[in-house]
């Protein structure tokens, strides 16, 4: 091989190399995962959180159950972090002839991690396990304990510091519940707020 040619195909391999790492660069940034911000600042160290469910539904086909007001306990740190505390009470139905005789969140804590899809970043809580007990006599569940079980994917806003999950959501971040061998779906607003050194601060996440 002559010195020109020489030079002129080292010149198109290192065309090449640039060539496949301004491709690489972009998708690799995309992929980065998104952390907890206390005022702007990465949370590096585990902090005390609560999220208060301003509304919220299981829907098991043909029944729908719903909980009052509650307050779930959370641990967070850089892009993750356990949910450890979940009580339910004052639980009701769409149905007349269903009651709630009892609910209890399972098998805590549940890890949860931040995913970004697109533009939007997601809370996704896995190990989800809640049983349902029903009661009534014409209720087609009485005396059924249905397990919910899964992953759950919930979209977090950072202007309001909440996570909120439904069906979009869901599908966004592939996760899914199970109860009784059938989808269940998940409907919620939950507001953040930190409880622990950095009590009351924004939260955000990038």
């Amino acid at each position: 091989m002559s010195k020109k040619n020489g030079m002129s195909a080292r010149s198109f391999a290192l065309g090449m190399i640039t060539a496949l790492l301004w491709v690489v660069a972009p998708a690799s940034g995309a992929e980065a995962t998104p952390l907890w911000h206390i005022n702007g600042k990465v949370l590096e160290e585990p902090e005390a959180a609560l999220g208060h469910a301003t509304e919220s539904s299981l829907a098991i086909p043909g029944l729908t159950t719903s909980c009052k007001p509650f307050v779930y306990k959370m641990t967070i740190f850089g892009s993750g972090g356990s949910v450890s505390s979940l009580p339910l009470s004052n639980c009701f139905t769409n149905s007349n002839a269903c009651t709630v005789a009892s609910i209890e969140a399972q098998k805590l804590p549940w890890s949860a991690k931040l995913v970004t899809v697109g533009t939007s970043n997601y809370l996704v809580i896995e190990n989800f396990n809640l049983a349902i007990l029903y009661a009534g006599e014409e209720c087609a569940l009485g005396e059924t304990t249905a397990t919910v079980t899964g992953t759950a994917g919930g979209l977090y806003d950072d202007v309001t510091e909440s996570v909120t999950f439904n069906a979009t959501t869901f599908k966004a971040t592939k996760t899914q519940l199970k109860a009784l061998g059938s989808s269940v779906e998940w409907t919620g607003v939950f507001t953040m707020l930190t409880t622990g050194l950095h009590i009351g601060a924004s939260l955000t996440v990038s």
